[in-house]
């Protein structure tokens, strides 16, 4: 069964969506995340395609990992420069102990 953090509903979408103005971006975190669950480990994906799986233009699918990334809500990694990328989803709220509010990300 899928389940995620209360965080990720009750702050993070809140914080991506309201503050941050970048809905997309929470659209890319949930779908990497329950990606990442049901295959229980890094996702290999290219921006097409999960844009397809989305239901989103590529070009707001790149912005969103760029902008997840500099959060540090997101890692990617490749094996070289054209290599279809691997995510991790990140969760700082479990590594530090107690949640942040996103403040600090500007």
């Amino acid at each position: 069964m899928l389940s995620f953090d209360d965080y990720v509903v009750e702050v993070l979408l809140r914080d991506l969506v309201g503050h941050d103005r970048r809905p997309v971006c929470f659209l890319v975190y949930l779908w990497l995340a329950a990606e990442q669950q049901s295959r229980n480990g890094v996702v290999r994906v290219g921006y097409r395609e999960l844009a397809e799986c989305i239901g989103v233009s590529k070009s707001s699918v790149q912005a969103a990992v760029r902008w997840l990334i500099r959060r540090k809500l997101l890692a990617a990694s490749k094996d070289n420069a054209t290599a279809i990328p691997c995510y991790t989803v990140l969760s700082p709220w479990r590594e530090t102990g107690r949640p942040t509010r996103g403040r600090d990300h500007k």
